[in-house]
């Protein structure tokens, strides 16, 4: 083993340990929840103003709508690349440069690094004020942080509360009244639409569980003890609010990704589950989430603050049910092979599947119907970058990453598993980089047409 083979490990090491001296720091017994919300309460604001640096340095965050492309239920799309270029850069020359060229001359443009969580160091599920009000409104759960709040402007997020389309119902469209789906209104909305095993299985999605942030615990982040949290806290009506966390199943601290919240939608023709983990079924992915990922991958933790093991025969089985039966959205431009229909189709989207399926190479992972090959793939993006640590997130190597269906991804901004990438604009100038595909301006207008008709 290398010299800086032992550097690093020792450093990991210490990483690690630096992670459980925190948390152990922050249920000290000689600090008690009132000490402990002051202080974190003290510290927030600093945090704040270090992560909206980082996004105004990476992003244009301005609100830009796309003209004539809305959401399926209504809200505009922003358009436009917003990642920030190396000054005096243009898109076009920094794609003529060789990864190598790119890495050494400190190039790769920031947006693309690996993006931090709110506040990396401590981590843990953060939710947008959106649905934090409009819980508290319905349920009298709070979902405040008293230490962070999230950190993404909300013309950058999906649609809230989104549509919820059901496979075995699709003469209902979307069966969702325009209202976010909770504990206090899911019986009234479904009864009629569900078979009561499908019901359960809802009920069990909307009802909140102890989880690491929220919870009775004095080394809780809310400041009343807390029920805990929903599975459509984060999957609001099936779909994903843009709710973010940090994985909990990679150490050490500094190099567990951020997690942009996937929708639910189409699950039932998924095979692999988890950005990175692989879980091969529905069922094993949400009986992880309630065992694993609620309280951060730390199964004292969820002893102490309040696990509840799911039935796998009964309950797990039921959610699942009731997951699988969440649909695309209705894509009218396309035929029932999840092409285009060329008498509905403009000319410009013609010539962005043109592209989709030729020069751009999308296909090779993206395949129709549903635009998913159900693998994973390493796009190995380091290496145009030296790593790097930002905000408490060290920016190295991403490794494989699932192939996320692309049938309706104009409904689920931000991009990529990290939330990374704000626009479909800035999700074609990455791959047009990472793959080295030589994409002139107006191919990329045309493929972004194109995603947006998914």
């Amino acid at each position: 083993m290398s010299n800086w083979s032992r550097v690093r490990r020792i450093l990991a090491a210490l990483s690690a340990i630096a992670v459980v001296c925190l948390a152990l720091a922050a249920a000290a017994p000689d600090e008690d929840f009132a000490t402990l919300v002051k202080r974190l309460q003290a510290e927030k604001p600093r945090f704040a103003k270090r992560q909206q640096a980082l996004l105004a340095e990476r992003y244009d965050l301005v609100d830009r709508p796309a003209k004539g492309t809305v959401m399926s239920g209504g809200k505009p799309v922003q358009e436009g690349v917003r990642v920030r270029l190396p000054k005096g850069m243009t898109w076009e020359r920094l794609a003529g440069l060789s990864p190598e060229e790119i890495k050494e001359r400190g190039l790769w443009p920031a947006g693309f690094l690996p993006l931090p969580h709110p506040h990396h160091e401590v981590g843990g599920m953060v939710f947008p004020q959106f649905l934090i009000d409009e819980t508290k409104r319905q349920t009298g759960r709070d979902l405040t942080r008293f230490d962070l709040a999230f950190d993404l402007p909300d013309h950058f997020l999906p649609e809230f509360p989104a549509p919820i389309y059901l496979t075995t119902r699709p003469d209902l469209g979307d069966v969702s009244q325009g209202k976010l789906v909770t504990l206090s209104n899911y019986y009234t909305l479904f009864k009629d639409i569900l078979n009561p095993k499908q019901l359960e299985g809802l009920r069990l999605l909307v009802t909140p569980f102890p989880q690491q942030q929220f919870n009775a615990t004095e080394d809780r982040r809310s400041l009343l003890a807390s029920q805990g949290v929903a599975c459509f806290d984060c999957h609001s009506n099936g779909h994903t609010n843009a709710s973010t966390h940090t994985v909990g199943d990679i150490r050490p601290n500094d190099h567990r990704h951020r997690i942009d919240t996937p929708t639910l939608r189409g699950v039932n023709i998924q095979r692999l589950f988890g950005s990175q983990r692989a879980l091969k079924s529905v069922e094993d992915f949400t009986e992880f989430e309630q065992r694993g990922a609620y309280f951060d991958g730390i199964p004292a933790d969820a002893t102490r603050k309040g696990t509840n093991p799911l039935e796998r025969g009964s309950q797990v089985q039921f959610m699942a049910e009731f997951q699988e039966l969440l649909d695309f959205p209705p894509a009218p431009k396309l035929n029932v092979f999840g092409k285009l229909i060329a008498a509905k189709a403009s000319e410009r989207e013609l010539r962005g599947q043109g592209i989709f399926f030729g020069k751009g190479q999308c296909v090779a992972c993206h395949a129709p119907p549903y635009y998913t090959d159900n693998l994973m793939h390493n796009l190995k993006v380091e290496r145009f970058y030296k790593e790097v640590t930002i905000n408490g997130l060290t920016a190295s190597a991403d490794g494989p990453i699932k192939t996320f269906p692309l049938r309706g991804i104009k409904d689920s901004p931000p991009y990529l598993h990290d939330g990374r990438l704000l626009t479909l604009e800035d999700t074609v100038e990455f791959f047009n980089l990472v793959l080295e595909l030589k994409l002139n301006e107006q191919e990329k207008k045309d493929l972004v047409a194109f995603m947006r008709v998914l």
